[in-house]
């Protein structure tokens, strides 16, 4: 299977390599995009070794060919996934808003959409969030989190933390089935 794996600015970025290296290890074929954002917390070149394929992080990144990469992509995805998802980014997808090569393929794309955010926790209660939740399975997205509770990295105790990668691996591993 073919995954666009979206990371975004959130502490949980750092798991992103743990999510890629075991996707690849399982066969599929990974593309990781990035949000500007997302490099503040792990580097591309990580994600690039672990995936065996250029990362997307701009528009200045598609120089390789005459067909935009973003529209490539979007175009050869089975899965987009977004893990972790941002408040920004959710709202963008949300509103059809594409400021970056992530949100461009989400909008461009034909292929299943797994979101799996992870924010504060008022981030994530906030009802612009909530709406924008609703919007998007409205639009067929499947959500995967967050965690209910737990305690976050600004500190505070309750929802939005990144479900543990073995459940993302999981649902992944259950579409791929259900797929062919």
């Amino acid at each position: 299977m073919t995954i666009v794996l979206g990371i975004t600015g959130s502490i949980a970025a750092c798991k992103a390599a743990d999510l890629v290296s075991q996707l690849t290890r399982d066969g599929h074929e990974t593309h990781c995009v990035m949000t500007k954002a997302a490099t503040e917390f792990i580097a591309p070149l990580t994600l690039q070794v672990l995936s065996r394929n250029p990362v997307l992080v701009s528009l200045k990144d598609e120089k390789q060919s005459w067909k935009p990469g973003h529209i490539d992509l979007a175009d050869r995805a089975d899965l987009f996934l977004a893990a972790p998802l941002s408040a920004n980014t959710l709202g963008n997808f949300a509103n059809g808003l594409a400021p970056d090569p992530l949100s461009s393929i989400y909008l461009a794309t034909q292929a299943r959409v797994l979101l799996a955010p992870a924010m504060n926790g008022r981030m994530w209660e906030h009802p612009a969030t909530q709406r924008n939740v609703a919007q998007l399975k409205a639009d067929g997205c499947r959500f995967l989190g967050p965690e209910e509770s737990g305690t976050l990295a600004c500190g505070y105790e309750g929802p939005g933390r990144l479900v543990p990668v073995e459940e993302i691996l999981d649902a992944v591993r259950e579409l791929a089935a259900s797929s062919g």
